[in-house]
């Protein structure tokens, strides 16, 4: 199909040209109703990137929805859902693909709503510079300075300024100007390399692509102009050497190559590489594409290296200039943008991907929230929707990385739920945390299979959780005395009592029983590596946290034992008064009234009580461990 005004060149010439145009990614971001669509909209329409079958859409989808009378609505072009079309607003990330002669482009609108900054966030974290409109009437709002400050954390460092529906203030130079002043006072401290303002109007294509009539008092470049001659790309290629392994090549026994994509800098035949986590050498003995050998790959080309020497590689691993290598441990410092409904939580476990490597995580601590309107530093236990936060990180094995700053392929990461697998975060990492580099392992003589030889037992860590009332303390203790009289060797650490000593410092929100487990965790894991079987009475409601804990011990070590009890029974019980102070409000978040409880899909042992006694259950939970060889 014919796109309109456009001749049709010679195919083969107009391909190799445009092969070799460099790409630049840019992202339009602003409040609500500055124009991003509309600016966007205008660029394809006047720089004839638009087919006629596009233009019979937008004209008839003007008239339905359209916010400019009988002129057509550009805005309409980016906002594709129809809920977008009927409230007038962008909701979600729309990307778009266009050429000039001088270069490719992938841009993307994002939306303006506070309550989508996360999406915006998403638009920004792949971009070379970001185009913040500022409606002209309007000036700089607080959406404005949100967007540039999240523009400058997830690493853009090149800004066009573009002050829209200019022609509302009457082409105004002064308003320009004011407005102009006001956003290099707030953006001093954003670390942005260029800042080009355009007075423009997208409405009209004024300073889109040609100059306005009315604004012959500016003589910078348009919006085009700028964005075809910026340079911004060149920096990644004169960084060290980052690769990324995707996969393993191995299409038969005589051929074993590593593919990847050039995250930076540029590797030839003959360069030694280093696998970053490892430490492990090579020499690059071939580069292999889709069209055929090369002998020089550079950032952001997909190539498949082979190397002289069998060298441990895998997934997930990142190749590296040997004399420039990245980073590497399992603690450092971020910023991190919350994704989520649900609440980050420190200490709950999380799987981070960072490049191609997956890893378990958790946030060890918030160091302090940011106030993304006045850049405050607050304090917080939790982060929720779309909040900033400086965290400390530790992944349960090293990875290798570079500061965002320098590379964000290799700095940048994102959060994943481990039970939804959804994305709920992601992060720029800052620097290792040094603290780490101090701490060592201490090699012991004696081992937990030893200790639990001397014991005639082999360890466990028996987790017994349910609703309040429902039996897990009295069976426990019953499993306890019966294992004692059998001459085990045995520890009770009962959900109480550890709050009058380990635990006495934390309350009972959310973010504090994370806490509170994720402490008898790793406590409970001591005591089995001392041989014991350890025996843990907490209602324990989060599934994430039981995981977390099943996680640091060995296969099979970890028993979970279901009190299978009904709330309505456990409220009849109801031993120490706590659901009736809590259905008066007296106590808050309990769980089973204003907390929630998620049972165990699949507990090694699963008591139910109604009909049984107390040592019955406790006898189940005997037989099991004899069953088991345990004893």
């Amino acid at each position: 199909m014919d796109k309109v005004d456009r001749e049709t060149p010679d195919l083969a010439e107009f391909m190799d040209h445009h092969d070799r145009k460099d790409l630049l990614r840019f992202l339009t971001c602003g409040s609500v109703d500055d124009g991003k669509s509309t600016l966007i909209g205008r660029l394809l329409y006047d720089t004839k990137l638009l087919f006629a079958d596009q233009l019979a859409t937008l004209t008839k989808d003007s008239r339905k929805h359209g916010t400019v009378g009988e002129d057509i609505d550009f805005a309409l072009l980016m906002d594709g859902l129809e809920a977008e079309r009927e409230q007038g607003i962008t909701i979600d990330v729309a990307y778009r693909f266009f050429a000039t002669e001088k270069r490719k482009f992938i841009v993307a609108d994002t939306p303006g709503h506070e309550q989508y900054t996360r999406n915006m966030a998403t638009g920004a974290s792949t971009a070379d510079l970001a185009v913040i409109l500022i409606d002209a009437r309007k000036g700089v709002l607080t959406q404005t300075r949100r967007h540039a400050f999240l523009a400058s954390l997830l690493g853009i460092r090149h800004v066009i300024l573009a002050v829209n529906k200019i022609d509302l203030v009457g082409h105004s130079e002064a308003v320009f100007d004011q407005i102009v002043a006001d956003f290099r006072a707030f953006a001093v401290e954003l670390k942005f390399e260029t800042i080009q303002p355009i007075p423009l109007s997208a409405r009209f294509g004024d300073n889109v692509i040609v100059r306005g009539p009315h604004l012959a008092w500016y003589a910078g470049p348009t919006l085009l102009e700028h964005l075809e001659t910026i340079e911004v790309g060149q920096a990644l290629r004169d960084r060290p050497f980052r690769m990324p392994v995707q996969w393993v090549n191995r299409p038969n026994l005589d051929f074993r190559g590593y593919s990847g994509t050039v995250a930076s800098g540029r590797v030839a035949v003959g360069d030694v590489v280093a696998v970053a986590t490892s430490g492990r050498t090579s020499v690059v003995r071939s580069i292999v594409t889709h069209d055929g050998e090369k002998r020089q790959a550079l950032a952001g080309e997909a190539v498949t290296l082979v190397l002289a020497d069998e060298i441990d590689v895998s997934r997930g691993d990142i190749l590296a200039d040997a004399e420039a290598r990245p980073e590497v441990a399992d603690q450092f410092a971020a910023h991190l943008v919350w994704m989520d409904d649900e609440p980050m939580l420190s200490g709950r476990p999380y799987l981070l991907k960072i490049g191609t490597r997956t890893v378990p995580a958790s946030f060890t601590e918030i160091k302090h929230q940011i106030d993304v309107n006045t850049f405050q530093h607050l304090a917080a236990k939790t982060l929720t929707l779309n909040e900033v936060a400086v965290v400390n990180i530790s992944t349960q094995e090293p990875i290798a990385f570079d500061p965002y700053e320098e590379n964000h392929t290799t700095g940048g990461f994102i959060v994943i739920d481990r039970l939804s697998n959804l994305t709920v975060g992601a992060g720029m990492i800052d620097y290792a945390l040094r603290r780490a580099h101090n701490i060592h392992w201490q090699a012991l003589d004696l081992d937990k299979k030893r200790r639990a030889a001397a014991k005639d037992q082999r360890p466990a860590v028996l987790w017994f959780t349910g609703l309040s009332g429902s039996g897990k303390s009295t069976v426990a203790n019953l499993v306890e005395k019966r294992l004692y009289a059998m001459g085990r060797h045995t520890y009770l650490l009962d959900g109480d009592n550890v709050r009058h000593g380990l635990n006495r410092d934390l309350g009972f929100t959310e973010a504090d029983r994370v806490e509170n487990i994720r402490r008898v965790a790793e406590t409970a894991k001591l005591f089995a590596d001392a041989g014991l079987i350890v025996l843990c009475s907490f209602i324990s409601p989060f599934r994430a946290e039981r995981d977390m804990a099943r996680r640091l011990l060995d296969p099979g070590e970890f028993i979970e034992i279901f009190l299978d009890t009904p709330l309505a029974v456990a409220e009849r019980r109801d031993p120490k008064g706590l659901y009736k102070r809590a259905r008066a409000g007296e106590i808050k978040n309990f769980t089973g009234i204003d907390s929630p409880y998620e049972p165990p899909p699949s507990p090694e042992i699963r008591l139910v009580a109604a009909g049984a006694t107390a040592e019955t259950l406790a006898e189940q939970v005997v037989d099991y461990l004899i069953h088991h060889r345990f004893l």
